[in-house]
């Protein structure tokens, strides 16, 4: 592929040919536009646009016109790219991306190749091993592969253009009957044989993650899925010791979900998300440890807002008992999209607040390319997206 110049970024919409906008130079002119956000360079830029290009492969020059190549899950409106922001005191917030690079393809045992074969040209280009993939390939990627993704991969930007580098596998790929088990042996093989029996009761682990690559401590990550969670429920569910204080957590839960406890009600009732359900996500580094290293509370703030204006609010609220402030992400919003916040909700998907052993919290918000549809706000009462127990 030809070197991108930062300038020209934007413009390889032209390659669908005049007005006619690609996902490649929507998603790539976002990144260009992001990255000043971060603190990365032009050659930064141009490094991590080009990556992010060639996995993409030929969905990259793909009319925004014509509908997904398939539906990617990774976003409401089937774009196979999202952003994030996570946010920690006093330094710049890390920009990430994640992407499916198997989106072309028509079915998951496809996508599943397409995907191992980037990650493995992504290893060749910055040197890193795939053991730990290759470990746990058989487990992911079956003949006749179940669920909505193969595999995603996640690159967090860092200056000098060599990422960080994570892949998200199904544990449903064998069935979701067997995801539990699934998941237990994974662990295992990657050597963490008491991390299965550390985790939360699960209603489904919608992904396993690995850290490829330059990481000062790899993790293995496993995401349990929670219908129904409460704030106290949030607060329960961390393993890791030390963790975050169970008021942290607690209040984050109540601010990104909207669930704060209005004049009058009774001490001890508890509001319960209804809609999309929150995702608890557990780190392990040490396999000698009983407990996760890291915990993190993921809020589907889009289902419990009526617009990203209310959802930027909210993010504004959450961030402010952190020592964080908000002015980088209202300039990610406005690097996305044109658009008045007002008139959409999904831009900002998740809210997450993460801990991870002698390090300061962090707090990430998820942002969507909207690169085929924007969601319309919700028009229904609000108090209808939670209930009392």
């Amino acid at each position: 592929m030809k070197a991108l110049s930062t300038s020209a970024a934007p413009g390889a919409a032209s390659a669908a040919g005049p007005g006619r906008t690609t996902l490649g130079g929507h998603v790539l002119g976002q990144l260009v536009r992001l990255a000043p956000v971060a603190g990365l360079n032009d050659a930064d830029k141009i490094a991590y646009g080009q990556v992010l290009m060639e996995s993409l492969s030929d969905s990259a020059h793909r009319p925004l016109s014509l509908p997904p190549a398939s539906p990617s899950f990774i976003s409401d409106d089937h774009t196979p790219v999202e952003f994030s922001l996570a946010f920690t005191r006093d330094a710049d917030p890390h920009l990430r991306v994640l992407v499916e690079p198997g989106c072309a393809v028509g079915d998951v045992a496809g996508s599943g190749r397409v995907g191992l074969s980037v990650i493995r040209e992504m290893a060749a280009r910055w040197d890193f091993s795939t053991a730990q993939l290759d470990a746990v390939e058989d487990l992911f990627f079956p003949a006749d592969p179940q669920g909505p993704l193969a595999l995603w991969y996640a690159l967090e930007l860092r200056p000098g253009g060599v990422p960080g580098v994570k892949v998200y596998l199904n544990p449903s790929a064998a069935g979701p009957e067997n995801a539990a088990r699934t998941v237990r042996e994974a662990l295992r093989r990657l050597g963490h044989p008491h991390a299965f029996d550390a985790l939360p009761v699960a209603a489904g682990y919608p992904f396993i993650a690995l850290d490829l690559g330059s990481w000062a401590t790899p993790r293995v990550k496993v995401y349990v899925k929670h219908p129904r969670m409460s704030a106290d429920d949030a607060a329960a569910v961390s393993r890791t010791t030390p963790g975050l204080a169970e008021d942290q957590v607690t209040t984050f839960f109540q601010l990104a979900a909207g669930t704060v406890q209005p004049p009058g009600r009774r001490a001890g009732e508890r509001q319960r998300l209804l809609r999309r359900p929150a995702l608890t996500c557990h780190a392990f580094t040490d396999g000698k440890a009983t407990s996760p290293s890291g915990f993190t509370l993921h809020i589907p703030v889009r289902d419990y807002v009526r617009d990203d204006s209310e959802a930027l609010a909210r993010a504004t609220a959450l961030l402010r008992p952190f020592g964080m402030g908000a002015s980088a992400l209202r300039r990610a919003l406005s690097a996305l999209t044109p658009r008045k916040l007002t008139d959409g909700v999904g831009l900002i998907a998740y809210l997450a607040l993460a801990h991870e052993q002698h390090r300061q919290p962090r707090v990430t918000a998820y942002l969507s390319s909207e690169a085929y549809a924007v969601r319309p706000p919700l028009t229904l009462p609000l108090r209808e997206a939670v209930s009392l127990p």
